[in-house]
């Protein structure tokens, strides 16, 4: 499954902080399809069985990307950490 041009993009940050916003901004995207999907399964343009197996692959995919700026973020903080350790 592709993560689109957001994540690519991320991929090729060139820093952390701008690895994450990459990825917060992947996650806005993710919890918009969210509500399409349900709002395209309510409407009838999509069967219960294909709006089940497309809602929990971009479930699995808010989980990714979640778990991926929080450890981002921590080793960020991390690094700030043995920075600031480093230069007293």
């Amino acid at each position: 499954m592709s993560i689109g041009a957001n994540a690519k993009e991320a991929a090729l940050a060139q820093s952390k902080p701008a690895f994450v916003a990459k990825m917060n901004i992947s996650l806005a995207e993710a919890g918009e399809t969210e509500y399409w999907l349900e709002l395209l399964h309510e409407s009838g343009y999509i069967d219960k069985t294909a709006f089940e197996s497309l809602y929990q692959d971009n479930k699995e995919l808010l989980k990714m990307l979640t778990a991926i700026i929080k450890s981002t973020r921590e080793s960020l903080k991390k690094s700030k950490k043995e920075a600031e350790s480093n230069n007293k």
